[in-house]
């Protein structure tokens, strides 16, 4: 009984904040939810209907590709650029442990605020980013870095890159420590060079950690939400739009509730099939 007492706030917790909002999003994907069935409860059972129609929309297909190449691009760059500062934060130098620190500030800044700044920072005529462009003559004119359809992506993709690199380092960095340094030292012996060292003692024995890092930085990604909706809002045209923004549009913008909520379960999906394997591979390593 007193076991039972002392998990029970958890499991309320669970229930309440967890469980019980996404059964409802479940249900509500095969329901005809409008504003009215707010105030009546009346929901008429629609079946696959709401997702045969996000399926056909005409903005689901780039939607969809908006988000393999914002996910693939943020996995790819996060992912490198941490595993590079982390191998170069392993060598002694002054002042190491302060711009590890320092390193942390984009991780621990709320994403509003991160995003509020990079909106200053990427603004088409009075942004720092255009401006030192301009002066250094990289760019003629402006670069419509949020305002045109070419660049909105990659611009919201830089800016996941940026707040992702830390998580990225830290975690590698912790999975570089726990590696013995008489392999490297042995290595070095036999005649091996750096290029041979990393490739055949670095990534072998980080293999575990990477696997964790990727799933996870895959399963955050697909939820961005905060960052693309300050600098972009998914416009101009939804070619920065991604699923998580997408079933926010049809949801609180549309009011298609029940759209919305299909959207978000194929979300659910993909995020529950990459938590199993993350899951699976913490089993493994453990």
């Amino acid at each position: 009984m007193k076991r039972l007492i002392f998990v029970l706030p958890v499991w309320v917790y669970v229930v309440a904040f967890y469980a019980y909002p996404l059964v409802t999003n479940v249900r509500m994907g095969f329901l005809d939810y409008t504003v009215s069935s707010f105030y009546t409860g009346v929901a008429p059972f629609v079946g696959l209907r709401n997702y045969r129609e996000v399926f056909h929309s005409p903005a689901f297909a780039g939607t969809v590709a908006n988000t393999l190449l914002f996910t693939a691009g943020s996995l790819l760059f996060q992912f490198g650029s941490g595993l590079a500062l982390a191998v170069f934060f392993q060598k002694k130098f002054p002042l190491n442990g302060v711009l590890r620190a320092l390193l942390l500030v984009p991780w621990l800044l709320p994403l509003v605020v991160s995003g509020t700044a990079w909106r200053w920072i990427l603004e088409t005529d009075s942004g720092v980013l255009n401006q030192t462009l301009l002066q250094l003559h990289l760019v003629d004119q402006p670069v419509p870095w949020l305002a045109s359809t070419e660049w909105s992506l990659i611009a919201v993709t830089l800016v996941n890159i940026w707040v992702g690199i830390p998580f990225n380092t830290v975690i590698l960095y912790g999975g570089l420590q726990s590696i013995p340094g008489h392999l490297y030292e042995a290595a070095e012996l036999d005649g091996a060079g750096a290029w041979q060292r990393f490739r055949r003692i670095t990534l072998p024995l980080l293999r575990p950690v990477t696997a964790v890092v990727l799933t996870l930085g895959l399963i955050y990604t697909l939820k961005v939400f905060d960052v693309i909706m300050v600098l972009t809002q998914g416009g101009p045209a939804d070619s920065s739009q991604t699923l998580t923004t997408y079933a926010y549009d049809l949801s609180f913008q549309q009011l298609a509730f029940g759209h919305g909520a299909a959207v978000g379960n194929v979300l659910i999906v993909v995020a529950v099939v990459f938590a199993a394997f993350y899951l699976r591979t913490e089993r493994r390593s453990g």
